[in-house]
């Protein structure tokens, strides 16, 4: 072994000398698929990093306690201040901002004590502070709603029944995570200014957030536990500051998963370039070998040389893809810098970088692997012939095992590394079909080129004919196109699923407006004005309050072994009614309603498809905490709930009895006419200024500039799989073109015209276009069902346009590039080839 490795050097070396002009390609592959990993690895752990780094600015304190619905007891906050710590208070809601010309905004509301910030400064693009000014308190707010209500600084502004001068724009909020304002944007006020406002009412949906900076050396941990311990939970939400955003943390890492697949395509849409570029590289390399052979070098020498010189290459290929890919992370942290959470901390991340060199290595050996062996496993005297005939021999078993291994240690690498490991592993196992299909397709192409016969017209014959002559380019061709146009067709079909039920299903079937924050005793004069409005058509409204699931059966709610689809229900707080009777539009799919007049223990109705993500059923118990009170809830049925109706859907809908006695608000739908929008929000939120209105087209509009923003990445990454399958379709192209400038020369020596050779090339890149394109467009629409239909359990629409498009760019680009091959062909002098042969 080591005697062949130290030849194999040796000789390697000396081969080396000569550069790697024609492989070319194989290194672009290589760098292109490894620059993708990289970018999208290094732009997330930059990211993260900001998040670390920032974490007790984002937090605002080291150590933050949430309750909704009530403040933090005096008691609370003595015990942290009696101890070094520096507290302040910031409460959040939803309020409507009404300026002098009758405009109105939905706004997140947040009301700051003095001691804020605790952490950071805040400042806004005038200069102006939050005090008093014109006998008003201050008010600041967000760029966007500044816009949208058209004021000016020192123009009045009502929030709730309050009076605010408008001071400034929010040029600096320090405890705040850049994010889109789907359900509104920012408004800052003095605390001190909120009981004006009267927008506070028992069962206000209202946020208590109090947030302690901690002396120098402090455990925040250990402070937050003690804390917790000396004052009871009472609801408390405890959060530290290197858990500032577990959120926008989940966001990223699903997110950078989801881009690494689409990067990861790239590479191995480049591994096929690198099976095809080493395979013609080895046949160029055919007479040397044979000479080695026939001067008596083993096998094993053989297979060291030239797997050397891969491995030499892959390493230049990886290198280059790392430097191109830190490069475009800078780019990518400059051009989404109003999009991304914090700044990222751009830098050296020795994790991400291993991670995609890494991913790199195993791509070039699990598809350089199969030519080297063959190339080894060839006598001298088959490769002299294997420059006319393709040889169907097969690597050596030990060959076999190792590409093997090769392979098995990539999928282990992409499933262990990925956020969600089954969606990883049908990844795989998607990837292995599609290339599976591809090369069935490809048979199939090349069996019907070779069955048609009794065709006279030469450009015809000639064009069926290169499709499966002896060493046609055909699999290589239709596997590398038809894998990067696969990955663009299902992206685009998911992102036009997406769009589509944004703008068509959900604005047929949802409401104009959801009002929260309805008082009980505002609850019947509310019904009664909203159906008095012109164009309403529909009124419903339910109790509203708001319950933390602290434990399932027992066990507490952080240790529930739920599905990664269902934990979202375990975390914050989650949305709780009451109703005798079943809801309209409700289907039981297990258990019974309560009677009318019951007054037992509180049973609860729940969502069906979550409890299956617990694994809980009837009769199983759920404690909620409401109010800082736990109270059991035992399962009386399970209901399967309609999510994108966007009507009110409750996950737990209980019992009256005690939830009706304690204190809290109304939700409310109304649905009216689009052109009757405005004057239904104006007339409700005048005759009620502490209920706010959520304009469901607003938010439906946010979400779709958010889907953009998505769609743009997702397609950015997948046209580096489409432009990975295009240098290998140039490859696989190139490595044929000695044998096409060949026929080139004796088509016209014999007589054939260039409008003949150019037909035959237009039957042969035309149909092998077509056929990848249909290919690919079956396969995108697979693709794109089972992450509509498994991943976000969503359903999914069929969408001609979007894979016509596919197919006719797929025949498009092969014509391109076919057309580019046969005009150098024709351009080739008859002379020096006739001379050589």
């Amino acid at each position: 072994m080591l005697t062949h490795i130290s030849q194999g050097f040796r000789l390697a070396r000396r081969e080396l000398r000569g550069g790697f002009a024609s492989l070319r390609i194989v290194l672009a592959c290589l760098a292109l698929g490894v620059a993708a990993i990289t970018a999208v690895g290094t732009l997330q752990s930059a990211t993260k990093a900001g998040l670390a780094a920032d974490g007790a600015r984002l937090l605002g304190g080291d150590v933050e306690v949430r309750v909704a619905y009530r403040p933090l007891s005096p008691e609370a906050r003595a015990w942290a201040t009696s101890r070094g710590a520096r507290v302040s208070e910031v409460i959040e809601m939803r309020a409507m901002a009404v300026a002098p010309n009758g405009e109105r905004s939905l706004v997140e509301l947040k009301a700051v004590d003095a001691a804020w910030p605790l952490i950071g400064e805040f400042s806004t693009v005038t200069g102006s502070t939050l005090a008093p000014q014109a006998g008003r308190p201050a008010v600041a707010l967000e760029a966007s709603v500044v816009d949208r209500l058209g004021i000016a600084p020192g123009e009045a502004i009502r929030i709730g029944e309050a009076s605010f001068t408008f001071v400034g724009t929010i040029a600096q909020e320090p405890d705040r995570v850049a994010s889109p304002a789907v359900l509104g944007p920012r408004a800052l006020i003095l605390a001190q200014s909120l009981p004006a406002t009267a927008l506070i009412q028992p069962g206000s949906l209202v946020n208590y957030d109090t947030r302690a900076l901690l002396p120098p050396g402090t455990d925040s941990r250990a402070f937050g536990r003690a804390w917790q311990a000396a004052m009871g939970d009472g609801g408390w939400r405890v959060r530290y500051s290197d858990q500032a955003e577990p959120g926008v943390n989940r966001f990223l890492d699903r997110a950078a998963a989801f881009l690494t697949l689409a990067g990861l395509t790239a590479l191995l849409v480049g591994g096929i370039g690198v099976a095809t570029g080493v395979r013609a590289w080895l046949e160029a390399r055919g007479r040397t070998i044979a000479t080695l052979r026939c001067l008596g070098a083993p096998s094993g020498t053989i297979l060291a040389t030239y797997l050397i010189q891969v491995l030499v290459l892959a390493a230049i290929g990886i290198a280059i893809g790392l430097v191109v890919g830190s490069g475009v992370t800078w780019l990518a942290a400059q051009a989404l810098a109003g999009a991304l959470p914090v700044p990222p901390r751009l830098g050296f991340y020795p994790g991400a970088l291993g991670l995609a060199a890494l991913y790199g290595l195993l791509t070039a050996l699990a598809f350089a692997l199969w030519p080297l062996g063959r190339a080894q496993r060839i006598p001298g005297a088959a490769l002299f012939r294997d420059l006319v005939t393709a040889n169907p021999g097969w690597p050596s078993r030990p060959i076999l095992l190792a590409n093997l291994l090769a392979a098995l240690a990539l999928v282990a690498l992409v499933v262990g590394t990925a956020e969600q490991p089954k969606f990883a592993l049908g990844f795989c196992g998607g990837a292995a079909v599609t290339l599976l299909l591809f090369r069935l397709g490809a048979t199939g192409l090349m069996r019907f080129a070779k069955g048609l016969r009794g065709i006279r017209r030469p450009a015809f014959r000639l064009g069926l004919a290169n499709l499966h002559r002896p060493g046609a380019p055909t699999p290589t061709m239709l596997v590398a196109l038809g894998i990067g146009l696969t990955t663009l067709a299902a992206i685009a079909t998911i992102e036009g699923n997406l769009r589509a039920q944004l703008a068509d299903q959900l604005p047929r079937a949802a409401p104009s407006f959801f009002f929260i924050d309805i008082q009980n005793d505002q609850a019947e004069e509310f019904d009664r004005i909203a159906r008095a409005q012109a164009g309403v058509d529909d009124v419903r409204r339910v109790p509203s309050l708001r319950a933390r699931v602290v434990a399932v059966n027992g066990t507490p709610a952080e240790q529930v072994n739920a599905t990664e689809e269902t934990r979202w229900a375990l975390r914050g707080d989650r949305g709780l009614t009451y109703a005798a009777t079943p809801p309209e539009g409700t289907r039981l799919v297990e258990g019974q309603w309560w009677p009318a007049d019951y007054s037992g223990p509180p049973l609860v109705s729940f969502d069906a498809a979550i409890a299956r993500g617990w694994g809980i059923g009837i009769g199983a118990t759920l404690t909620v905490n409401v109010l800082g009170r736990d109270i059991d809830l035992k399962i009386a049925s399970l209901r399967e709930i309609q999510w994108r109706g966007l009507g009110i859907n409750y996950v737990m809908v209980a019992s009256p009895g005690l939830l009706s006695a304690a204190p809290h608000t109304h939700i409310a739908t109304v649905r009216s006419e689009a052109a009757q929008e405005v004057s239904v929000l104006r007339a409700i939120t005048d005759a009620f200024p502490n209920v706010s209105g959520i304009r469901v087209r607003d938010a439906l509009e946010a979400v779709a500039g958010l889907l953009s923003r998505v769609g743009v990445a997702l397609q950015a990454t997948s046209s580096v799989t489409l432009l990975a399958g295009m240098l290998v379709l140039a490859g696989a192209v190139a490595a044929g073109q000695r044998a096409r400038v060949r026929d080139a020369v004796i088509l016209k020596t014999i007589g054939a015209t260039r409008s003949q050779v150019r037909g035959a090339w237009l039957v042969e890149f035309g149909l092998l276009g077509l056929v990848a394109g249909l290919l690919a467009a079956a396969a995108g629409s697979a693709a794109s069902w089972a992450v509509m239909r498994f991943v976000m359990n969503a359903p999914w629409v069929f969408l001609p346009g979007t894979l016509a498009v596919t197919v006719a760019g797929c025949v498009l680009l092969t014509l391109a590039l076919g057309y580019i091959g046969t005009a150098l062909a024709l351009r080739a002098r008859p002379a020096p080839l006739l001379r050589n042969e």
